[in-house]
Order: structure tokens, then C-alpha cells, then sequence
């Protein structure tokens, strides 16, 4: 995309939002409906649920949940794939002023009585199977009395629901109700909107309170910075209870008047089969997600005519990605950005019309889409600065260092965790990211690695991000990670995981030479182990546990 048609399509999206005219998401829904009450909202092989769909849904199941006793401030969990009626619930949930509270689909039985607890829900709707898995009989076994109110484990839990995808009209007439019968609720603009755990790449997950301000800026940040066209349409199999999944996927598009193309689980091949189907013009995914999306192409003739743009973000992407998705898909732009729960969602994020090396070496620059009430930062999102890892001391702007970003878009922090609140929170408003990076004199971000994936060999701090950039310049090497682990000569060395590129048989000795003429003898792995891209062990949004990568290596040694 040109520089021209950025700025011509950032003015009518501008155009469209004069002045802040949403409080609540609710609000947001029924804005909508002015202009795009008849298009299509989200789109699956089985149904269309249009902007009308959505917004009369959404009352009827709020009137049902107000009847059950859901009142505001309350918490509803949503275990629920990417089903049509996911959207239809959280934006009752939003109507009534309750929080909702979306759960990771591969939670096991007691992850999810961990996550109910921690949010004190007082409500949950489940899927009844998702897969070869039968759900509701896991809860029932585990959290006996859970849809009754009557489970001893969660005093907070009032009762829940199955939903059912074979039989959703079941559903509706279990829990929908006249949305006439609805009362009007007052919500503030700073109330929670939702609480969304954290991946747990490092450890236990932490519900993380965004309010509804929060996800309508970060939500009209993103269609603004990256220029959206009016009616995008995105496919994706990215889950709605993560944050670039709902925020930049279904309520972005809203503001263009978008479709989402959610898929509920992540196939090649079906994806491939929906852009040219439903003619999507947006792809999201993970890089591991990319990666294979590559591979299928490659081994299929499909349609990608309809395709203007691919967002991979979330994670480190090989370099190597960013010219073959340019070559397979034949898309005009390619974005990746950085952003995490803590502060909602995207606060960096390339420019459409960005060139290729900026793309592959850069997270991208801080979010246009100031408005009214936000950061005088010349329109910018957010504000950054850099701090010492170590003392915690300001350090000069453009030097590496662990990231800080103030922002209206800044969560209220950790839900009944304010021990890790503060802990997340410096002076001034700034929260502490926990990645490191620095901004080159372009403005665009590199990222160097995470605080906690930091660790030591001979008494000297190893970042595991440069060692995986340099490997995976490779051709023989599609992914590489590396991980601190237990020494006893030294206390701390490092060692690597790697995921070889199809048809490559490259030995660790010759990834060991490789690095041996281009870093610190301290920087070099003592253990190098292979396996496959289906061995990685990944959250539900594609990104890879280190922590659980660890587990494998102690278990190796």
C-alpha cells in the first residue's frame, strides 16, 4: 500500500469517529448498527451472523443471564471455541455490565477450576465438547454440582450452562429472553470489560482486568494505524479469548464495518480453502501458524486474489518468513507487531507499505490512532522508554534496555493480585513489559528478548533472541530456541532446541561450528536437541512454552 492510501483511508476512518462517541462496548455494538446493520459480522461454513444478528442475540442473552440472577460487576466465564455464538455472549455479558471472563479452550479440568477460582465467576457457559473431548463431562466429574450452584470447590460459582454446537437453538431456549424485557445498565467507560488470563508461557496464568475503554481504543488504534478498508474481512483460527484474536480480529474490523472469518481450530488447509471461499482479505496468525500456512500453498493451488494483507505477530518470526509469504501469497502488505495483555493489545505495530527489511527486523513503530482524551503524543497510542533490567534506572532514549509503556490503553493490572500489580507498575503510570528492545533513529522497535528468558554462562548474561535470529537465517533451520539450564561447572549455560526445515538433516556439530564463528564462546549451547514443529509444546495461541521446554531438556539430562 502506498503512503497515499494509507493517509487517505486513515481520513475516513477519522471522518467516520469525529470526536470519542463510545463509552462502553455495548455502545460500540449498537453504533455499528447504523451504517452496517445488514452486512455480515461473522462468517463460518455453517451460518452468517450479521451486525442486526449479533445485536439482537446479544439482548436476548442478556435478558436471560439478568434473569438467572447475573447482575453487574459479576463474572461470566466463556468456555467457548470460536463459535458464531461466542460474539452474541460476550457482548450480552458487556450489556448487563457483567465481566466476562473467556477461558483457554485446551485448559485441563483442574487449569480451568484454577481460573474460575481466580476470578471469583459467578456464572460460566461451557461448550459441551470441543474436538474428541466431552467437556461437560469432565466438569461434571471434577466440579460435581458446577451447573447447579452447588459446587463446594467454587463458593463464588452461582451456576453455568452447556451449549451445545449441534443444538444451539437448545441453548437459546434455555438461557434467551425478550431482550425488550432488558433493563438499561449505566456503564462507565473504566469499568472491566473483561478479564483475560495470560498465556502462562513462564508460569501460573494471571487474570489481567482490561476495561471497556481499553479495548474500544486499542480497538480504533488498530483499524486506524494499519488503515483498514471498509468491510475487511480476516480469517483466522486465532481464539476470541485472547487479545489479538478479539481485539484485532472481531472488534477492529467493527469499526470499518469488517466481517471475522473465525475458524475453531488451526487447519492449513481449511484456512487456505476460506480466503478463496469467502474471499477474506486479511490473514492473522502465529508465526508457527505461518510457517505451516507456507508449507500448505506450496503443495495446493488455492485463490488468494481476495488477499491484501497478512498479520503475523505474537512471537518471534524467522527472517526467512517475511520474503516467502511476499512470494507465496502475492499480498501487498505484510505486518507484524508487539504488543501483550497487560496493555490490551497492539501498542507497535508496522506501517502497511512498510518495506520487507523493516518488517523482518523490526516489530514496527508505536500505534497511530490518538484521539480525544489520550496522550499528547502527536497522535501516537502510547508512550515508551527504556529502563536498566537490573537497577530499574531510565536510560537514555534509543538504548536497549527492558521496555516501559504508559498508555490510556495500560490495564488496571492483575485481578485480586496486588502484590503482582505493583510489581508490574512503576512511578507514573509505566508498566514494565518484561521484554527488552531498543527503537532505532526510524522509530521502530527491535526486540532483543525477554527479561525472564535472560540467563547467564560463565558469569555473563546470554539474550536467547539473538542466537535464535542468527540460526534461523539458516535454510536447513525453520525454528530455534534457546533456554537457560542448570551447570555444574559453571551454575548456568545454555542449551537449544531446534526444529530442522523439511527435508534438512544439519547436525548439531555443524549448528555448533556455525555459531562458533559468530558469538562469544560463553553464547554457544553446551546441549543441542531436534524435534519437530507438532512436538512443540504451545499455549492456545500458538506461542511456544519455554517453560515446558525446559521440562523436556531436565528430563534429557
Amino acid at each position: 500500500m502506498t503512503a497515499k492510501k494509507v493517509l487517505e483511508r486513515r481520513a475516513a476512518i477519522a471522518a467516520r469517529h469525529p470526536a470519542w462517541e463510545w463509552s462502553s462496548l455495548p455502545g460500540y455494538l449498537d453504533w455499528s448498527l447504523h451504517d452496517h446493520i445488514n452486512r455480515p459480522l461473522v462468517v463460518t461454513e455453517a451460518q452468517t451472523l450479521s451486525y442486526n444478528d449479533v445485536a439482537g442475540l446479544s439482548r436476548r442473552l442478556a435478558a436471560g443471564l439478568t434473569a438467572r440472577g447475573i447482575t453487574q460487576g459479576d463474572r461470566v466465564a466463556l468456555l467457548m471455541a470460536n463459535d458464531p455464538m461466542t460474539v452474541p455472549l460476550l457482548f450480552a455479558v458487556w450489556r448487563i455490565g457483567a465481566i466476562a471472563v473467556p477461558l483457554n479452550t485446551l485448559y485441563r479440568a483442574d487449569e480451568i477450576e484454577f481460573t474460575l477460582r481466580e476470578a471469583a465467576c459467578s456464572f460460566i457457559v461451557s461448550m459441551r465438547s470441543f474436538g474428541s473431548r466431552n467437556v461437560a463431562a469432565e466438569l461434571d466429574s471434577t466440579l460435581p454440582g458446577w451447573s447447579k450452584g452447588a459446587c463446594a470447590a467454587l463458593p463464588d460459582l452461582r451456576g453455568g450452562l452447556t451449549f451445545d454446537r449441534e443444538r444451539p437453538e437448545a441453548f437459546l431456549d434455555a438461557l434467551a429472553r425478550d431482550g425488550d424485557a432488558l433493563a438499561n445498565v449505566a456503564i462507565g467507560a473504566d469499568d472491566t470489560a473483561v478479564i483475560m488470563f495470560t498465556s502462562g508461557t513462564t508460569g501460573s496464568p494471571k487474570g489481567v482486568e482490561i476495561s471497556h475503554d481499553n479495548l474500544l481504543r486499542a480497538s480504533y488504534a488498530g483499524a486506524y494505524h494499519q488503515a483498514f478498508e471498509d468491510g475487511r474481512r480476516a480469517v483466522f483460527s486465532l481464539p476470541l479469548y485472547h487479545g489479538f484474536g478479539l481485539v484485532v480480529g472481531l472488534l477492529s474490523g467493527m469499526v470499518v464495518g469488517g466481517a471475522i472469518i473465525p475458524l475453531l481450530r488451526f487447519d492449513p488447509d481449511a484456512i487456505l480453502t476460506a480466503i478463496e471461499k469467502h474471499r477474506a482479505t486479511y490473514l492473522m496468525g502465529v508465526p508457527t501458524m505461518t510457517i505451516a500456512l507456507l508449507e500448505q500453498a506450496k503443495r495446493k493451488n488455492y485463490d488468494f486474489s481476495s488477499l491484501t494483507a497478512i498479520h503475523s505477530a505474537a512471537a518471534p518470526t524467522p527472517s526467512w518468513v517475511w520474503a516467502d509469504i511476499c512470494e507465496t501469497f502475492g499480498c501487498d502488505d505484510i505486518i507484524t507487531s508487539y504488543g501483550q495483555t497487560e496493555v490490551t493489545a497492539t501498542v507497535i505495530c508496522t506501517v502497511p507499505g512498510d518495506p520487507i527489511d523493516v518488517v523482518a527486523e523490526t516489530q514496527g513503530c508505536i500505534v497511530e490512532g490518538g484521539i480525544a482524551g489520550m496522550l499528547d503524543q502527536g497522535g501516537k497510542i502510547a508512550e515508551f522508554k527504556t529502563i536498566d533490567p537490573e537497577s530499574g534506572e531510565d536510560l537514555p532514549w534509543g538504548s536497549p534496555g527492558e521496555l516501559c509503556c504508559r498508555s490510556p490503553m495500560n490495564s488496571k493490572g492483575y485481578f485480586r493480585r496486588a502484590d503482582a500489580t505493583a510489581q508490574l507498575f512503576l512511578p507514573g503510570g509505566w508498566i514494565r513489559m518484561g521484554d527488552l528492545g531498543q527503537f532505532r533513529e526510524d522509530g521502530n522497535l527491535f526486540l532483543t528478548g525477554r527479561t525472564k528468558e535472560l540467563y547467564k554462562s560463565r558469569g555473563e548474561l546470554v539474550s536467547p533472541k539473538e542466537l535464535e535470529q542468527l540460526l534461523t537465517q539458516l535454510d536447513d533451520i525453520a525454528q530455534a530456541f534457546f533456554i537457560g539450564m542448570p551447570d555444574d561447572q559453571y551454575g548456568e549455560c545454555g542449551c537449544a532446541w531446534i526444529v530442522r526445515s523439511e527435508g534438512s538433516t544439519i547436525s548439531a556439530s555443524a549448528i555448533q561450528e556455525f555459531l562458533r564463528g559468530k558469538v562469544a564462546g560463553y553464547k554457544l549451547p553446551r546441549d543441542i536437541w531436534f524435534l519437530t514443529e507438532a512436538e512443540l509444546p504451545t499455549t492456545g495461541t500458538g506461542k511456544v512454552q519455554k517453560a515446558r521446554l525446559r521440562e523436556m531438556a531436565l528430563e534429557l539430562v
